[in-house]
């Protein structure tokens, strides 16, 4: 597979994720984030799954790690407002960290 096939299948991966959370959100919200604003969130969230070192953790004896919802959803309230993209209230933006990693365990259910 070369870069652009790779590309590609990120893009639509990103796709699929942003239309789940967009489903996920509850009515009120759901008119609140453009696809755009969702696309940034997605994009801060898998920076910082990178860069936090979350992701080295040992799993529980579920195959579980553990990860504070509400300190994720601060953190991307606080990465756009310091980014410049507006000020969001992190209280709307657990919904979307909940609507993520839902539709990341889905997609490891799916592979059992």
């Amino acid at each position: 597979m070369d870069f652009d096939d790779d590309y590609l299948k990120d893009a639509e991966e990103d796709a699929r994720t942003v239309a789940f959370i967009r489903n996920y959100l509850p009515q009120e919200l759901k008119d609140k984030f453009t696809d755009e604003e969702l696309y940034y969130f997605l994009d801060v969230l898998v920076e910082y799954y990178a860069s936090s070192g979350i992701l080295d953790q040992e799993p529980d004896a579920d195959g579980y790690i553990e990860i504070d919802q509400e300190q994720l959803a601060r953190h991307l309230a606080a990465t756009a407002e310091k980014e410049g993209r507006g000020a969001y209230d992190p209280e709307d933006l657990l919904f979307v960290v909940e609507a993520e990693l839902e539709y990341g365990n889905e997609g490891e259910e799916d592979e059992d």
